[in-house]
Parts: C-alpha cells; sequence; structure tokens
C-alpha cells in the first residue's frame, strides 16, 4: 500500500502545481507524519520534490523534471481510461479501480470536459453477449484463483454437452471474440486446455495452491494452430449477401462472377464451428468444393430435414 501510495503522490505532483501535507494526508487517510516519510522516501529515490513554505507552501516536483517526464497527452488518457474502465465493468476487478482512480486523478480539473467529450468519439463496448451477474462473478471469482495460483474445481459441460468435474491450474483469462475463456492445465487430462467459461456452472476456490507452469496461452495456441488441419472451402453466396460476405472473409478471397453472385475461396482451420459458419447464411450459399466436405453438408442438412417431417 506505501508503494501505491508513493506512486499516486508522484502522479498527482507531476500533474498539479502545489499540493499541502494535509491534503495528501487527508486523500490517503494518513497521518501528517506519515506523508512527510513518503516524501523523503520519494527524494532519496531520485526524484526531486521540493517544500515551499507560506501562505501557498506545499510539495512540488522540480519544473525541469515534470517537462521531461510528462509523456501522456489528454488523448492518451482518454483512449486508455475508456478500454480500463470498459474491461473493469466485465471483471470488477480492485487493481483496475485503482490504475483508473490514478490515471482520473492526473487530469486537470480544467480539461475534464474535453476528456469526457474524447472518450464519446471512440467507445470500446467490450461486454461479453450474454453476459450477466452470475458469470461476472465467476469470471471475478477465476480471477481471484489466478492472481493467488489457488486450484479451481468446476464443473464443466464440454461441445459435446457431456458435464465432467475437474481440478484445475487456472493461468490465464482470456476476452475473444465477445466470449470469455480459461486458459489452464486439467490434472483430469494432464494436459493444458481452454475452457469456455459460460460453459462452467458449479465452482470453488480450493486451499491448495500451484507452482505455475512455463507454457503460456500464446505458445499452446500457436502450436495448436500449427497442428489444426486446413481445409480450402470453394463457396457460392447470394449477392444479397455481399455485406456479410466482405465482412468475414478477406478481399482476396472475394470474387463477383458473371451471374452477380459471390465465388470465395478460402482456407480455413477444419473446426466445427466451420459447418456454422455455413449454415449461418442459410439457403444463400452453396459448398461447391471440396467434395467430402460438400457430402458432410447435405448429410447434416439431411438430418435436419427430417426433424421437421
Amino acid at each position: 500500500m506505501k508503494i501505491e501510495r508513493m506512486l499516486t503522490i508522484i502522479v498527482m505532483l507531476l500533474n498539479r502545481n502545489r499540493l499541502t501535507a494535509n491534503e495528501l494526508a487527508e486523500k490517503f487517510e494518513v497521518s501528517v507524519r506519515t506523508i512527510y516519510r513518503d516524501i523523503e522516501t520519494i527524494n532519496l529515490a531520485g526524484i526531486p520534490i521540493i517544500s515551499h513554505s507560506g501562505n501557498n507552501g506545499g510539495f512540488s516536483i522540480y519544473e525541469n523534471y515534470k517537462l521531461t517526464h510528462q509523456v501522456l497527452t489528454l488523448n492518451n488518457l482518454s483512449s486508455l481510461l475508456s478500454v480500463l474502465k470498459d474491461i473493469n465493468s466485465t471483471v470488477d476487478d480492485i487493481e483496475l479501480e485503482s490504475s483508473i482512480e490514478k490515471l482520473q486523478n492526473i487530469v486537470p480539473k480544467n480539461k475534464a470536459d474535453y476528456l469526457n467529450l474524447h472518450s464519446e468519439q471512440i467507445i470500446i463496448d467490450l461486454h461479453p453477449y450474454g453476459d450477466s451477474p452470475n458469470q461476472k462473478s465467476l469470471v471475478k471469482t477465476i480471477r481471484q484463483a489466478i492472481t493467488h495460483t489457488r486450484l479451481l474445481t468446476i464443473s464443466y459441460r464440454n461441445y459435446d454437452n457431456v458435464t465432467s468435474e475437474r481440478q484445475i491450474e487456472p493461468m490465464s483469462l482470456v476476452f475473444k471474440n465477445y466470449t470469455w475463456y480459461l486458459f489452464s492445465y486439467c490434472l483430469l487430462k494432464e494436459e493444458f486446455r481452454v475452457f469456455r467459461v459460460s460453459r462452467i456452472s458449479d465452482y470453488h476456490i480450493g486451499e491448495q495452491s500451484f507452482e505455475r507452469r512455463e507454457k503460456s496461452y500464446h505458445e499452446i495456441t500457436a502450436l495448436e494452430n500449427e497442428q489444426t488441419k486446413l481445409i480450402t472451402l470453394v463457396l457460392k453466396v447470394s449477392p444479397i449477401m455481399k455485406s456479410r460476405v466482405e465482412d468475414i472473409f478477406n478481399e482476396d478471397d472475394i470474387e463477383i462472377i458473371e451471374t452477380g453472385e459471390i465465388l470465395v475461396t478460402a482456407t480455413l482451420p477444419e473446426k466445427e464451428w466451420l459447418f456454422s459458419l455455413i449454415f449461418s447464411f442459410g439457403e444463400h450459399i452453396e459448398v461447391l468444393a471440396p467434395s467430402d466436405f460438400r457430402h458432410t453438408i447435405t448429410s447434416k442438412l439431411r438430418l435436419m430435414a427430417n426433424k421437421y417431417k
């Protein structure tokens, strides 16, 4: 807490002309004597704080030091605050709250209106679809387990709707495509796994701690991507779906043919979500190649149609 307090004092002094010991003591709810000790420690660390006496007395940082260390513009601050606030709305993290407060403290009061205007010009909405108080609570619990390296016991429902009890070593929360995922080492499967948070039901943090393994999310996913089989699809899509096609596929993969229809040739990972992508176009798409994938699509469509007979 002392280090955080001193850091905040430095940031505040970098952005204000002068602050008194009483003001700082009231801000941090400590004694004036504690503030004087903090100022002495900051000075010993090489940051030149000047003490002024008289009616306009107080502490300030040497002006030349302020000029060379003031590196964040108001636009920088606005962008940082927008991202931090939105992330914190999904994880409710005390450390993020502290960071937001520190950044807000360094904004001059006469620039607050400008900052609010800039924050409305670029909005970053990170709220996941289907976000609920229960999921927010779960994300917060996972965050605590990661921070304190505690084993987490979960009930997890996989893609095939099979539920199992897992004891895992939680390593990283991952926010991808408006969805939370948990990168962990699964003790049941004895391998790294990525769990979709929305499929976790019962959960609790255990008393047992673990030693964080060396592998990272980026290393594991890069290896998985290398091992994932790729498939080159040739798709014919109705012109009315042009905007959606352009949203999903690269420009180089798209060709407008003589009939006005859209021909898409794209190389994609051969995973289950690929079928969901195809079916999301409804009757406006046809798989031309490869033939085995086309046959699989046909079989799935027959099974779907049988349900409506």
